[in-house]
């Protein structure tokens, strides 16, 4: 539930929202797109805050006031109709998301430390849970955006009821699972100074993999819903598709957890990116319904599982006391490419149409693909001050 309000309900709803809201607002696809990287520009200043934060509160407390905090604002946004408003509303959301994923990230991560042969599926359902917010999403929007001026501001009180009451769900489970490993957690960080984590040297081509696929991705989940409505899809059509992209995400956490357990180095973000290129390029090339839900579908399969690649590498590779800072290391690469991302992109679309823009957010996650090929597991942290 953490992941389906910090992402589904919190980012990805955007793209339902955005065509009204361009249309009513008078934007271009740049501005557009500029709200996103606004929601990853406060992404990625909460994801530098937390390793400082979690030294003073444990991650149970950051996620609870992460979800307190998106709630909040999310309800904020249906008042406000200013550029600049907006703008602040998105930076501020998206700190208050980012605590709530990268802590989630950190709960689930020693949830699947206590029962390894599950850890994939764990993590796999972590991070398949923001499927739970993209069904939400497709099915509030439409059912409360009304056809008049600033009708689509009645959607966000929709959705920021629905984070009140994922909430309420998310927060006695990261309750419990703080409580039951604060012991464990305690004896990691007072073993942490032996075990040092790796430079980020000997990671690279994963980080820069994991970059490749925050622009890429975040190009799609922007943009795809004008680009099906621009093709002449109904709203029946869209509705459809982000329906069955948040399903596909639920069920991927079974589809690739064996793959999470396996794979110690940079080859299932590998994978992943290559499989979320060819769902990408599927709408651009083509205008069909078929070709837009098997798009859809690919898509969710797969693109919260390289999020879930990610933190499962930190798992194999990092001593217990350095997960946090690894998981953060990571989350400030996606929060950099999810800047560059929408507001690029948006001005490509601008420039030479969103078919086009869609096909060079391919080429980035196919580049990221090879990037990751590279990484090598790391066999044995080492000082980081080496």
């Amino acid at each position: 539930m953490g992941s389906a309000i910090a992402l589904g309900l919190a980012r990805f709803s955007y793209a339902l929202l955005l065509p009204p809201m361009k249309s009513d607002l008078g934007w271009s696809f740049a501005e557009a797109g500029a709200m996103n990287t606004a929601n990853a520009v406060g992404y990625l200043l909460g994801a530098l805050a937390f390793p400082r934060l979690s030294r003073r509160w444990p991650a149970g407390a950051l996620f609870i006031g992460g979800c307190v905090a998106t709630a909040l604002l999310m309800a904020a946004t249906g008042v406000l109709s200013s550029a600049n408003a907006l703008f602040a509303q998105r930076v501020a959301t998206g700190i208050a998301s980012a605590f709530i994923f990268v802590s989630g990230g950190v709960l689930a991560a020693r949830l699947a430390t206590s029962s390894p042969r599950d850890a994939g599926l764990i993590l796999g359902l972590y991070y398949g849970g923001t499927g739970w917010g993209i069904v939400a999403s497709a099915l509030l929007v439409p059912a409360t955006l009304v056809h008049a001026p600033r009708g689509w501001q009645a959607a966000w009180f929709a959705l920021a009821a629905a984070c009140v009451a994922l909430s309420v769900i998310a927060t006695g489970a990261a309750r419990r699972i703080d409580g039951q490993h604060a012991l464990r957690a305690s004896t990691a960080a007072a073993t942490g100074t032996a075990q040092q984590a790796a430079p980020m040297l000997r990671y690279m081509f994963a980080l820069a993999g994991y970059g490749l696929f925050g622009v890429g991705y975040i190009g799609y989940m922007t943009f795809i819903v004008a680009l099906l409505r621009d093709g002449g899809m109904s709203e029946g059509v869209v509705t459809g598709f982000y329906v069955l992209l948040g399903v596909a995400t639920i069920v991927s956490a079974r589809i690739w957890s064996r793959l999470l357990d396996r794979m110690r180095g940079g080859q299932a973000l590998a994978l992943l990116n290559a499989l979320l290129a060819l769902a990408t390029l599927l709408p651009a090339i083509v205008t069909h319904p078929v070709a837009a839900f098997a798009s859809g579908v690919l898509f969710g399969a797969t693109f919260l599982s390289a999020v879930a690649s990610t933190t499962a590498f930190v798992r194999h590779n990092f001593p217990v006391a350095h997960w946090g800072r690894g998981i953060s290391a990571f989350t400030i690469v996606f929060a950099f490419g999810q800047i560059v991302g929408p507001t690029v992109i948006g001005w490509v679309s601008d420039g030479v149409g969103l078919e086009r823009a869609l096909i060079y957010s391919a080429c980035l996650l196919a580049f990221g693909a090879v990037l990751a090929a590279c990484q090598r597991a790391l066999t044995q942290p080492i000082d980081s001050g080496n």
